[in-house]
């Protein structure tokens, strides 16, 4: 049979599909994998910088239930200017079907209405060069919101859903383990000007936590 099949788009695409499947077989069916060590999310600090902790956040059960993270924090944050809702969520392993949900799907089916959905470069103090996060602007009735988040090892950020899942099949290959985290921050505000306003808050709160929150996460 002739290879010039493979130049064509379809054939093409579904012998990447068949590579990359065979891959994902090979690579969650390797014994027992290997967890490296994780430092507890509730240890992560209630003050970071001007922000200060204003409510511990409570997770209900039916929402654990889905989530099925292995641990978790939501706190409420302030600088007395700004307020920040942080998520995040820690997935040890991906094999067992433990995986991010991501903001785009969870969102909506709480009411919430996106207008806004793309991704930004923030600069941070430790990196040379910046992190790509998403942004998401939604509503709900006069309730406004800019969601900023992410999928976070200790030393790789990633915005796209596809991308991170891909970057798990290369890390069940190479390291034996497929740990990962969904962040996100959420500023809420009320007037459609202050939605800039907002956005510069997130960034700033993440420019703030993201040097200690990577040290929560393993190598």
């Amino acid at each position: 049979m002739s290879l010039n099949f493979l130049k064509k788009p379809p054939a093409l695409i579904l012998t990447i599909f068949l590579i990359l499947q065979a891959s994902v077989f090979y690579g969650f069916s390797r014994g027992s994998e290997s967890i490296p060590p994780a430092l507890p999310l509730n240890q992560f600090p209630t003050k970071l910088g001007s922000w200060q902790m204003v409510q511990q956040g409570v997770i209900e059960q039916e929402v654990k239930d889905i989530l099925r993270a292995d641990d978790y924090v939501t706190r409420y944050y302030s600088n007395s200017r700004n307020y920040a809702d942080l998520f995040v969520a820690y997935f040890k392993s991906q094999r067992a079907g433990q995986t991010p949900h991501s903001p785009k799907n969870c969102l909506p089916g709480s009411g919430w209405i996106w207008t806004v959905s793309d991704t930004v470069p923030i600069q941070l103090p430790s990196r040379a060069e910046p992190i790509v996060v998403n942004r998401y602007i939604v509503s709900k009735d006069e309730d406004r919101a800019v969601v900023l988040y992410w999928y976070q090892s200790r030393d790789r950020v990633v915005a796209s859903e596809y991308r991170a899942a891909a970057l798990s099949v290369a890390d069940a290959l190479r390291y034996n383990h497929t740990d990962t985290a969904l962040v996100r921050v959420t500023v809420p505000y009320r007037d459609p000007k202050d939605q800039q306003k907002a956005y510069q808050a997130g960034v700033q709160f993440i420019q703030t936590f993201f040097g200690t929150l990577r040290q929560f996460f393993p190598a």
